[in-house]
């Protein structure tokens, strides 16, 4: 390390941040961009990042009403998985999983991508057949997955109660070693980064208002900083999607929701893996602060309010203490909700839209975090090609209306 690199990294160690540099540009909006996006979570942003990246577009702006990741990529449990049922939804989270494994050094920032292994519990022999099932189908296509026994849970997570006298007696559990967690804030923030890096404007407190039409196609978009006119047009504006197509006089087959989750205070290290129970309905994993951090179904209610209902935590707090008793003397120490728009199937929408120049992302429920690269990824070629990806032409639009559903509401976790 030269003397320079030395000086400079006591003199940061000792300033309170203050001679940091900006991770990304802060510019003013432009009258004119080749691709706007609608969304500045982790979706938009690594939709911008990849359009620039992979297809050359770098005449890109990413508009946000807020402020980066102030969304749902703020507000979620960090669980990254693939263990899909369906060959269309593996296919697309695996991708993801994929550029998960490579994004610290893709991006050149630390996005703390923990694999420390995914664990589905089942309670009943419905939940075996069904969970068994699943670990073949997932091993057809390529990716990793397995079963283990009652005793073998155990031995992979020795926190976990499994008990023969108790109301969900644990039976097994599927196993996706390469799952985990990573860091949300980080991935919003590697991803603006690189992405300003690249000449992508990313534009901070600018709420669209309208969607600007001639001739049945979208020209540009109406924003509380002034019109900005736009070659295309891409919404990826999580539970606020719907919203956001109706200003284009769309309607989506969306429903929005809150979801809701906790962290306790922090503890010693005692939990090393995720683990999800749909019987149970509640998942936790623990983070790099110690924090158990606890999620459980949506709302049933629908609502764009980002907070939630206490009865649901009281729900998943019980389920919890079963499965781990030695929880139960912790305390709370927050909760909060995102708003999750979910699909009649409970799998997202990446497709184009009846609407000229109109491209929308959005319907991912409770899996939008774990499938931020790989949307990122497939959506930037639908905009840039004007056709999708194979990974993602089964999620478009029309199959709402042709038929050819994705059903995850098995293996969407709890959410749906």
């Amino acid at each position: 390390m030269s003397n320079y690199s030395i000086v400079s990294l006591i003199r940061n160690a000792f300033s309170h941040h203050e001679h940091w540099g900006r991770a990304w540009r802060d510019p003013a909006p432009k009258p004119a961009y080749d691709v706007v996006i609608i969304g500045g979570g982790g979706h938009g942003l690594a939709t911008a990042y990849y359009l620039a990246k992979e297809h050359g577009i770098t005449n890109v702006a990413v508009l946000e009403k807020g402020w980066l990741g102030g969304g749902n990529t703020g507000r979620n449990t960090t669980i990254l998985r693939s263990n899909y049922l369906w060959d269309e939804s593996a296919a697309l989270y695996e991708k993801s999983l994929q550029l998960y494994e490579g994004l610290s050094q893709d991006l050149n920032y630390n996005t703390m991508v923990s694999q420390r292994g995914v664990l589905n519990l089942a309670h009943n022999l419905h939940d075996v057949r069904e969970s068994v099932r699943r670990v073949n189908a997932l091993r057809l296509n390529g990716i990793d997955s397995e079963w283990l026994t009652r005793e073998q849970v155990k031995e992979f997570c020795p926190a976990i109660n499994i008990a023969p006298d108790v109301r969900y007696p644990i039976m097994g559990g599927t196993l996706q070693r390469r799952g985990g967690t990573a860091r949300h804030d980080a991935v919003a923030w590697g991803f603006a980064r690189a992405a300003s890096a690249r000449g992508v404007d990313i534009i901070q407190n600018c709420e669209v208002t309208g969607l600007r039409r001639v001739g049945g196609k979208v020209v540009g978009v109406e924003t509380s900083r002034g019109y900005i006119q736009a070659g295309k047009v891409g919404v990826v504006a999580a539970g606020h999607s719907s919203v956001v197509a109706g200003m284009a006089d769309l309607r989506l087959p969306l429903e929005s929701h809150p979801l809701q989750a906790l962290v306790s205070e922090p503890i010693k290290p005692v939990l090393d893996c995720v683990v999800m129970s749909n019987a149970v309905h509640v998942y936790v994993s623990q983070s790099d602060k110690g924090e158990l951090v606890i999620g459980a179904g949506i709302d049933s209610y629908n609502s764009y309010a980002q907070r939630g209902s206490f009865h649901v935590i009281e729900h998943q707090i019980g389920p919890l203490l079963e499965l781990f008793p030695i929880f139960s003397r912790l305390r709370l120490l927050r909760h909060w909700a995102g708003i999750v728009d979910t699909c009649p199937d409970a799998s997202p929408i990446i497709s184009k839209t009846p609407v000229e120049n109109l491209f929308i992302n959005c319907g991912w429920g409770t899996g939008g975090f774990k499938a931020t690269p790989g949307s990122g990824w497939v959506f930037a070629h639908t905009i840039a090609r004007n056709e999708p990806h194979v990974l993602n032409a089964p999620f478009s639009l029309d199959r709402f209306t042709s038929g050819y559903l994705i059903d995850e509401h098995g293996a969407a976790a709890v959410a749906h």
